[in-house]
C-alpha cells in the first residue's frame, strides 16, 4: 500500500528539521525520513558535541594558567569519563527538542530507515511506499577517508566516534589542519594530551594573518604542526604510525582524521528519480531545486557551503518554496558567516582580501585593529587577535576577519553592514554598551570612518581649520 504525502524530507539534521517543521506547522500532511537519528551530524557528532568538549577543555587550561593572574588553585586533573559523560549529556538535553514525539507536535510524521527513490515521485523505505507531491532531500553529508596505503587497518576515529571517547590518550595524532582539526586539537592539548595536528596547509579557507595568530598560541601552548602530506599509515599494537611525504613518520596512540566531508547522495538511488548530482553533492538552482522541479536538495548533500547555519538556513527557504507555486525565495547567500572556535575564535563575513582584490583591485582598502586597542579585550588579557576590515570608497564593508575570544558573537555586527540591513555610519553611531566586544567591534568600524574622513579633501581642511584658530 502507498502511503501519499504532501511532503517527504528525507534526512532530520539542521536542514531537513527547518523544512519538515515549517510545512507541518502550516499544516501539511509531512513525512520526516531519517535513517540514525534526528538531529543529524550537529547534534550527536559535530556542532554541540565539539563546543561541549572546547567548554570543558578550556576549563582545564584556565584552572593551569590561573597562578599567572594571582589565583591559587590545585592541579587540572582531567577524568575523561567524566568528560564523556557530559559530552553525551550535551547531546540529550540537545536531542529532546528533536525527538520524534517532540517533531510530532510540529505536525511532522517520522520514519526511521534508508528512503530509496522507486520513481521521481516515490521512495521506499524498508517495506513501505512513500509517495509525495514534493521531496526535500537533506542527507547531509559524512566524513571522508582519504586513500592512504594502510589507513584502512589501523583503529582510527572521525567525528561520528570521537566523542564518544572516554580515554585520554598519550599523544593524538590528527590527520587535517582545517577547523575540526584545530578545535580538536586545541581541546586534547588543553585535556593533557600531546598532540600533532597534519595537514598540507592550515585553514585554508580563512585570513593568512589569522592563521598566523593560532600558530603562535598553539605553539605556546605546545601543539606541533606538521604541513605535510601523510603517505602511509601503520599500526602496530597501540601504536600508531603515519608516514609523510618527505619520508618522516610520526608515532602516537590516537588518530582522528578530520580531512573533509563527502556528501551522502551514493544510497539514495537518485538515478531512479532522474536527479544529477556527482562526488560534490547534489546541483540546485537558486531556488534549491535539482534539476527534477519537485525534488529539492539542501544543506550539506549539496555542492554549496557546509555550516549548520547556512543548512538551517536553507532548510528554511526550500520549506517556503515547497509550500508556494510562486514568488520562490532564493535558497542561496554569499555574505555567510563562519568561526573556528578555537581559542581565540576565528570568525568570518564576506570577502577575503584576496577575493576583494580579485574583483575591486587597487580600490580595495584595509584596516586593522589589534585587539590590545580594545578596553575589554584588554581587561580580558584577550591581547592575540585582530579585527580586520576590507572596505573600498569611503566605507563600504566587503569582507571581516576577527580573532578574538568571543569573535563569533562580534561578527554579525559586520555581516549587518555587509548586507546593507544597516550602514557603517549607522552602526557607529549607534550607542554600544561598555565594555563589550561588541563595543571593541564598533570601535573598528569607526576607525575606518575617521581614517576616510581625515584623508579626504574635506578632512584636510577641516584639519587646516583646526590649527588655524586651534
Amino acid at each position: 500500500m502507498t502511503e501519499v504525502y504532501d511532503v517527504a524530507v528525507i534526512g532530520g539534521g539542521s536542514a531537513g528539521l527547518t523544512a519538515a517543521s515549517f510545512n507541518g506547522e502550516l499544516g501539511r500532511k509531512v513525512v520526516l525520513i531519517e535513517r540514525e537519528y534526528i538531529g543529524g551530524d550537529c547534534t550527536w557528532s559535530g556542532c554541540m558535541p565539539s563546543k561541549a568538549l572546547l567548554h570543558v577543555a578550556k576549563l582545564a587550561h584556565a584552572v593551569r594558567i590561573a597562578p599567572d593572574y594571582g589565583v591559587a588553585v590545585g592541579s587540572a586533573a582531567v577524568d575523561m569519563q567524566a568528560v564523556r559523560d557530559y559530552v553525551q549529556s550535551v547531546i540529550r538535553e540537545v536531542y529532546q527538542h528533536e525527538t520524534p514525539e517532540a517533531v510530532a507536535k510540529r505536525g511532522v510524521e517520522t520514519i526511521t530507515g534508508e528512503a530509496r527513490f522507486v520513481d521521481p515521485h516515490m521512495v521506499r523505505v524498508g517495506t513501505r511506499q512513500i509517495q509525495a507531491k514534493t521531496f526535500i532531500i537533506a542527507t547531509g553529508g559524512r566524513p571522508a577517508v582519504p586513500p592512504i596505503p594502510g589507513l584502512d587497518k589501523v583503529p582510527f576515529k572521525t567525528n561520528r566516534d570521537f566523542f564518544d571517547n572516554d580515554r585520554l590518550p598519550r599523544h593524538l595524532l590528527i590527520m587535517g589542519a582545517g577547523p575540526i582539526g584545530m578545535e580538536m586539537g586545541q581541546a586534547y592539548r588543553r585535556l593533557g594530551a600531546q598532540v600533532t595536528l597534519i595537514g598540507d596547509q592550515v585553514m585554508p579557507r580563512d585570513d593568512r594573518d589569522a592563521v598566523d595568530v593560532l600558530r603562535r598560541v598553539f605553539a605556546d601552548e605546545g601543539i606541533t604542526i606538521v604541513e605535510q602530506l601523510v603517505t602511509a599509515a601503520a599500526a602496530n599494537g597501540d601504536e600508531i604510525t603515519l608516514t609523510l611525504k618527505d619520508g618522516a613518520m610520526v608515532t602516537g596512540d590516537m588518530l582522528l582524521v578530520a580531512v573533509g566531508r563527502t556528501p551522502n547522495v551514493d544510497t539514495l538511488d537518485l538515478e531512479r528519480a532522474g536527479v544529477m548530482y556527482s562526488n560534490q553533492g547534489i546541483a540546485v538552482n537558486d531556488h534549491l531545486q535539482t534539476n527534477v522541479p519537485h525534488i529539492y536538495a539542501i544543506g550539506d548533500v549539496t555542492t554549496g557551503p557546509k555550516f549548520t547555519h547556512y543548512a538551517g538556513f536553507q532548510g528554511a527557504v526550500a520549506g517556503r518554496n515547497a509550500l508556494l507555486p510562486v514568488g520562490k525565495a532564493k535558497g542561496h547567500d554569499e555574505v555567510v558567516p563562519w568561526v573556528t572556535f578555537t581559542d581565540p575564535e576565528v570568525a568570518h563575513v564576506g570577502m577575503t582580501e584576496q577575493e576583494a582584490r580579485v574583483k575591486y583591485g587597487d580600490a580595495v582598502k584595509v584596516h586593522v585593529m589589534l585587539t590590545a586597542l580594545g578596553d575589554r579585550t584588554v581587561a580580558e588579557d584577550d591581547m592575540d587577535g585582530f579585527i580586520k576590515l576590507v572596505y573600498r570608497g569611503r566605507g563600504e564593508l566587503l569582507g571581516a576577519t576577527v580573532v578574538a575570544d568571543r569573535a563569533g558573537e562580534m561578527i554579525l555586527e559586520y555581516q549587518l553592514v555587509i548586507k546593507t540591513v544597516v550602514s557603517l555610519r549607522t552602526m557607529t553611531s549607534m550607542i554600544h554598551a561598555y565594555p563589550t566586544y561588541s563595543d571593541v567591534a564598533r570601535k573598528a568600524l569607526a576607525r575606518v570612518l575617521v581614517k576616510e574622513l581625515l584623508e579626504s579633501v574635506a578632512g584636510r581642511l577641516f584639519k587646516r581649520v583646526v590649527r588655524l584658530f586651534g
